[in-house]
């Protein structure tokens, strides 16, 4: 790996594959916290527990900002696609 994209021990994404999104349409786009994520998952909020059964065992699209537990609704409405053509037989 080249030295210009390391730096600290990190790798440092190329320009190119940095997102483009707005803070306008970031902010629109981010669930701040598992009710918020449990909302838009499940249709309640009371699925929140779900969530960290989710994130913890089966991959879900999460990341935490300080102590809260962030996803964006893009991510989520990606994974939550392979997840229905994983579990779907392949047409012939």
């Amino acid at each position: 790996m080249p030295d210009h994209q390391r730096q600290f021990g990190r790798i440092i994404p190329e320009p190119h594959s940095l997102p483009t999104d707005t803070p306008c349409e970031l902010a629109d786009d981010l669930l701040r916290g598992a009710d918020e994520i449990a909302e838009f998952i499940f249709g309640t909020r009371e699925s929140r527990r779900k969530v960290y059964y989710l994130a913890e065992c089966c991959r879900l699209p999460v990341f935490r900002l300080g102590s809260m537990l962030c996803a964006r609704r893009s991510v989520l409405l990606n994974w939550i696609a392979v997840q229905e053509n994983r579990a779907s037989p392949p047409v012939n």
